[in-house]
């Protein structure tokens, strides 16, 4: 049985189609993203709720608090049991997200305990690999779109859940989305610089993240409207 990878950068997608793929092949949902680990920020990083979810088994969220220590070589262990498991059940493995340090970590299943775990000689494994794209404009608008929805009373008052529990000094929350609400409920900013500067972040985020996936050949990059028919058709 082959493990399904959905990524992309960030605001891409991903999880949307990787639900709807799940629904229809029963399949489980092991997240990749780094900033989802983290219990109780929710609205900030984009998690699905529960209702989003749709009865589709969810794995790697909320697995620490913010601050705490979880490594890549945590999350490939933790990733890695969970396919078993899923398998185990007659089920199908789908690992979304847009960590690529994370995604390469099980692909190609670095050895942690060695000095050089990078060898990118070959993927290990039977993955089906996909990639949603976007051009530049369609996808700075979705960003420019998720952020506008974000920005709202529910985020404001997580954000200050999150900063008096664990003080604004907990490196989870700093160069995000977190940061700008902060700065915006204590009127440091506009409502408008603060989204401003989100944008900007989500955006060089985005950069970044596709200059790493770019290493990858093996990923079959499609566009968001082709991904569920794509990966129906070629399990």
């Amino acid at each position: 049985m082959r493990t399904i990878i959905i990524l992309g950068p960030t605001g891409s997608g991903k999880t949307g189609v990787a639900i709807k793929i799940a629904k229809k092949i029963g399949g489980e949902i092991i997240s990749a993203d780094s900033r989802a680990i983290y219990k109780g920020m929710d609205i900030g990083t984009a998690k699905p709720t529960k209702k989003e979810m749709d009865g589709v088994p969810h794995f790697g969220l909320d697995l620490v608090y913010p601050g705490e220590r979880f490594t890549v070589a945590d999350w490939k262990a933790y990733a890695s049991a969970k396919i078993k498991e899923i398998k185990a059940r007659g089920n199908v493995p789908i690992i979304v997200g847009g960590t690529g340090l994370y995604i390469d970590a099980l692909i190609y299943d670095y050895q942690f305990e060695q000095k050089n775990c990078s060898d990118r000689t070959g993927i290990k494994g039977d993955y089906l690999i996909v990639g949603i794209k976007w051009g530049t404009e369609e996808l700075r608008n979705r960003l420019r779109k998720r952020i506008d929805e974000m920005f709202r009373p529910e985020l404001y008052r997580e954000t200050s859940k999150l900063v008096k529990k664990y003080g604004w000094d907990n490196q989870a929350m700093k160069s995000d989305i977190y940061e700008y609400a902060y700065k915006y409920i204590n009127g440091k900013l506009s409502l408008e610089d603060a989204k401003e500067k989100c944008f900007y972040e989500d955006w060089h985020l985005a950069k970044r993240q596709m200059t790493w996936f770019k290493r990858t050949r093996e990923i079959i990059w499609l566009s968001l409207d082709k991904v569920y028919s794509f990966v129906i058709n070629n399990l």
